[in-house]
């Protein structure tokens, strides 16, 4: 595990990400801008950061517990998945939410608003290959 993860902060007056705890796996991400997302939308919120994300890692971006509860919003995408090569001067890291209310919702400049968490990988090659397996497991729901 790397024990630096580096970051540029476009806006220098926003909070540093940090991790709110000991025990988190997360650190929090704050909102750049205030922005209104309206119902049944998504909107791209900008982080105020570059992560330069080291070799055999990506950084996951997730919800953080209380924000469906509290602001009616998910990540659009289930999580956001930051590269390793996603660091150039123009690449801040923006979380796409949904909202999934009828209510417009507001988020104001530095509020928290995600977590991301350092994940090790791998990337294996790929290969392509023919499978013969003659009986097929089933698909969705087979198991019961």
């Amino acid at each position: 595990m790397p024990k630096n993860l580096t970051y540029k902060k476009i806006d220098k007056n926003l909070p540093d990400p940090k991790y709110q705890t000991k025990g988190s796996v997360g650190f929090d991400l704050y909102s750049r801008i205030d922005i209104t997302i309206k119902p049944h939308q998504i909107e791209l919120v900008p982080t105020n950061l570059i992560v330069k994300i080291p070799k055999d890692y990506f950084l996951m971006i997730t919800s953080r517990s209380s924000t469906p509860i509290k602001k009616h919003l998910f990540v659009a995408n289930g999580i956001g998945v930051i590269d390793q090569d996603y660091h150039g001067d123009q690449d801040e890291i923006k979380v796409e939410f949904y909202n999934f209310s009828n209510k417009s919702v507001k988020i104001e400049k530095g509020e928290r608003i995600a977590q991301a968490l350092l994940v090790k990988i791998s990337t294996p090659k790929l290969k392509l290959q023919n499978f013969n397996k003659k009986i097929s497991r089933g698909g969705f729901g087979s198991t019961n």
